[in-house]
């Protein structure tokens, strides 16, 4: 009898429950930090970067939104490494770790963050619900 277990990424399962495969737990502490509170996280991270760009430019200006989008970018790279997440992710009670364990690192929130920054990586996810940004940098978004 063949054997059944995939042997190309393209014919793995999908997972039962986001992260799954990954070896994380279906709900609580550590599981994958699901759609609500990704959509707060970058409600609160998105707000604080354009008031904060308020200080510096007129709302309504080329250049307001060109320091909104850099302030948000400069607030992942600062605070993914410092804090496991931005202050959104945290609000949230979220964090990001890396899949192998151990500290995210600097070159990971960079990666990241650019691709999250032209947003069609953030539109495509796998069945453990971690966008392409995430699976490129190793890392995964889990309940904090």
């Amino acid at each position: 009898m063949p054997d059944s277990t995939p042997t190309t990424f393209g014919r793995l399962e999908p997972s039962r429950w986001p992260g799954q495969r990954l070896g994380l737990p279906d709900e609580g502490r550590g599981s994958v930090g699901r759609v609500g509170r990704r959509f707060l996280a970058i409600a609160v991270d998105w707000a604080a970067a354009i008031l904060i760009a308020l200080a510096f430019a007129p709302y309504s200006s080329t250049l307001h939104s060109w320091l909104t989008l850099g302030i948000f970018v400069l607030m992942q790279i600062v605070f993914i490494p410092t804090i496991g997440g931005s202050v959104g992710h945290r609000v949230a009670g979220l964090r990001i770790v890396p899949i192998s364990g151990g500290w995210v690192g600097l070159w990971r929130p960079i990666v990241r963050t650019v691709l999250l920054a032209i947003v069609v990586p953030v539109l495509v996810w796998d069945s453990d619900q971690r966008g392409f940004h995430d699976k490129i940098a190793g890392t995964v978004l889990i309940r904090a």
